[in-house]
């Protein structure tokens, strides 16, 4: 048995972290508890592209945190701004007005302080350029949001991190499989976990679950999101597999948000069954709006151009996987495939290229061809030509006559040569979780706490339904693995104080 704990955290990601970080910070003994080995640890943050979403005030607040921007930096970009009220707008949008209102108002409400206060544990950032409005004359214009990414991604955030709990004290136990909590007179007391083949029982007074969702479970997928998701790729960790909403359930945890639902993205047909992080984010295929996208069947089954990507890129995975074969194919022209980002061009794509759409067609398999070129052709005549296309903002240049329709950037796929990425479902994380307070401190199926219980990250339930604005996973896990620290500790220092 293990017993020199104040605060004990299961899971080593973003939220894990963070809370160890303020944990420590507020004087506690912490240990982290993580069921990956060392080298493949950090949850899906290591496999993020590091994109946050965070309100902001303007060029200020990026210059402070990237570290000053060079005259052409500013001359290039439009940063604009990013309030609470757009925040809270986008949110309430993307999840049908279903995200629980307490929890929005914490997640945006601490966004631009967690920013700062990631800097200050050593994380770095950059302008995010790439999800941003690029103007004909060459100039960005930024969408709002997420303004940021992280330097090196989410593995050099997930590096930072660790730097500074190991400088803080934390100790991480890695090959630690968490089994079940220990409960002693209705209170949380520690964690009986799996190591080395043996039992080890690690006790502290302030137990925090971080560890993350359960996309990595076939069964759980099946069981709680639907038929079909057994099929889904995942994108992430394949550590995350629900055992600490299993251990909160089994101790009488409320279950709450969307069990249904998931981030889930296009995600390349080549890509493994489960991500490698030799791969990171290498399989995503975000850039649909430049094309347009048919099922087997030849015909289109979604808007490409409803909103901005990071608006819409996170629900596209189940339209794919409700498509006959669980398959689809992002179609372009030469126009298209100029703008698509670099991780199109890996070796490992998809991908099919020929001189006339004729002889593309002909080269994807399972795919209807003369569907597919009758799809085309009235998809190119519906085109509202006498809207300007404007790659600058939402141009409203659409298609009339078809359904879907195409809200935003509709261009003609007609000039050759044309290309073809073959994409299915990558699975992100799951939205279904546990019911929290405003203290992160896990509340049972009567909304009473479980005393010395605590959650943060992708385990919170009730802010994501259906989708998510892009960015906003990675600052949940900060914000709310930040508040699970301090309460944890600030409840485990005042036990300590009285015995």
């Amino acid at each position: 048995m293990i017993d020199d704990a104040d605060v004990l955290i299961v899971g080593a990601g973003m939220s894990g972290l963070c809370a160890a970080l303020e944990a420590a910070r507020a004087g506690a003994r912490v240990i982290v508890l993580e069921k990956a080995p060392e080298a493949e640890r950090g949850g899906n943050t290591r496999f993020s592209n590091g994109a946050i979403r965070s309100v902001y005030e303007g060029v200020d607040d990026i210059e402070r945190l990237v570290g000053g921007l060079s005259e052409a930096e500013k001359a290039r970009a439009e940063f604009g701004s990013y309030t609470r009220e757009q925040y809270f707008d986008d949110l309430a949008r993307v999840t049908q007005y279903r995200c629980q209102p307490e929890l929005a108002d914490m997640l945006i409400d601490d966004s631009r302080d967690t920013l700062f206060w990631l800097h200050e544990q050593g994380v770095r950032f950059l302008p995010l350029y790439e999800w941003q409005f690029k103007l004909p004359d060459g100039r960005i214009r930024f969408s709002g949001g997420s303004a940021l990414e992280m330097n090196g991604a989410g593995a050099g955030a997930s590096d930072a991190l660790f730097r500074a709990a190991e400088r803080c004290g934390v100790q991480i136990h890695y090959e630690t499989a968490a089994r079940d909590l220990i409960e002693s007179s209705g209170k949380i007391v520690g964690v009986q976990a799996r190591r080395g083949g043996e039992d080890v029982a690690f006790r502290a007074p302030s137990v925090v679950l971080c560890s993350g969702g359960f996309e990595a479970n076939v069964e759980w997928r099946t069981r709680y999101l639907g038929p079909s998701w057994d099929l889904a790729k995942v994108r992430g960790s394949r550590f995350n597999t629900g055992d600490g909403l299993r251990m909160a359930l089994g101790k009488g945890a409320m279950a709450f948000g969307n069990w249904s639902g998931c981030h889930s993205a296009s995600w390349d047909l080549n890509a493994p069954d489960v991500n490698e992080l030799a791969y990171g984010a290498i399989f995503k295929r975000d850039d649909y709006l430049e094309g347009v996208v048919v099922n087997a069947d030849g015909q289109r089954f979604f808007d490409e151009g409803a909103d901005i990507r990071s608006m819409t890129y996170a629900k596209l995975g189940r339209a794919i996987l409700a498509q006959p074969g669980q398959v689809a194919w992002q179609i372009f022209d030469s126009r298209g495939s100029a703008r698509l980002h670099g991780e199109y061009r890996v070796k490992q794509s998809a991908r099919a290229r020929a001189d006339t759409l004729e002889e593309l067609v002909g080269k994807l398999d399972g795919l209807n061809g003369e569907a597919c070129l009758a799809t085309l052709r009235a998809f190119n005549a519906a085109i509202r030509d006498d809207i300007p296309y404007d790659p600058g903002k939402k141009d409203g240049r659409c298609t009339r006559g078809v359904d879907p329709p195409k809200s935003n950037w509709a261009t003609a796929i007609s000039e050759g040569p044309f290309e073809a990425y073959a994409v299915t479902c990558g699975v992100t994380f799951t939205f279904g979780g546990l019911r929290i307070d405003g203290d992160c401190r896990v509340l049972d199926d009567v909304s009473a706490q479980i005393e010395g219980l605590y959650a943060a990250g992708e385990m919170v339930g009730g802010l994501f339904y259906f989708n998510y604005p892009g960015g906003s996973g990675l600052m949940s896990a900060a914000v709310f693995g930040r508040r699970a620290g301090r309460a944890a500790a600030q409840a485990a220092l005042v036990k300590c104080a009285g015995q």
